[in-house]
């Protein structure tokens, strides 16, 4: 399948089969959970360790129940615990008007790259993200990854403290990122110690705070595009 406005790839094939496999176990758990592991499967076969022994943990831990309890969990995880929100600029930007702003950066990010910006969901989604990044502009994802690097440091921490199997796939996407610099890893300290920037006093608060769940949200991509 060719994407329209797809770019050159100038970044590793084994980061992008990362960022697809992460983004298939990190997607909520729906009833088309057992395909998505299938395919996991396929993608782990070309990865190499670390990054192929964590994801291969996350898929374990979905596949050990039944998919109502794994929806249970995943809706505990990361809708009812602020700290582990996947939404990036939470922790960039907070409940803030400023929030508007640094969402559209993922906006145009999806734009230049010739697909519009996902419709049932928001664009720092990092599910969504990693798979723009792994099937649609592997450089521009890798940016907006990398530029949020302390949020999904922030996100690991909170998952690793709560013993989450979902952890272990975060981890193997922070192996294709670089290391932290050690301002990086003090603003993630702070930031999972005192929460995202807050409004300013007179302000109404943004209210796009961690959206409710929607089934089958993300970008309509191949999910077996990142492995070509």
């Amino acid at each position: 399948m060719k994407i329209p406005g797809r770019k050159s790839n100038s970044v590793a094939l084994a980061d992008r089969l990362v960022w697809q496999t992460a983004s298939l176990l990190l997607c909520y758990p729906d009833d088309h959970c057992a395909q998505r592991l299938h395919t996991v499967d396929e993608m782990l076969a070309h990865i190499g360790d670390p990054a192929a022994a964590l994801l291969g943990r996350t898929a374990a831990a979905l596949r050990d129940g039944d998919w109502t309890s794994a929806a249970a969990r995943y809706v505990e995880t990361f809708d009812l615990r602020r700290s582990s929100t996947m939404y990036l600029t939470y922790w960039t930007a907070g409940d803030t008007r400023n929030r508007g702003h640094h969402m559209l950066a993922f906006n145009n990010a999806y734009r230049d790259a010739g697909v519009p910006p996902p419709c049932a969901e928001a664009p720092d989604y990092l599910p969504v993200v990693l798979e723009f990044a792994a099937t649609v502009d592997p450089v521009g994802g890798r940016r907006l990854l990398v530029d949020h690097r302390v949020p999904i440091d922030v996100l690991y921490t909170s998952l690793n403290d709560a013993d989450s199997p979902y952890a272990h796939a975060v981890a193997a996407v922070r192996h294709t990122l670089p290391e932290p610099t050690d301002q990086e890893a003090r603003r993630a300290q702070r930031l999972a110690e005192a929460g995202p920037p807050a409004e300013a006093v007179g302000l109404e608060p943004f209210t796009l705070t961690v959206p409710p769940r929607r089934a089958g949200a993300g970008i309509e991509l191949s999910a077996t595009e990142g492995a070509r």
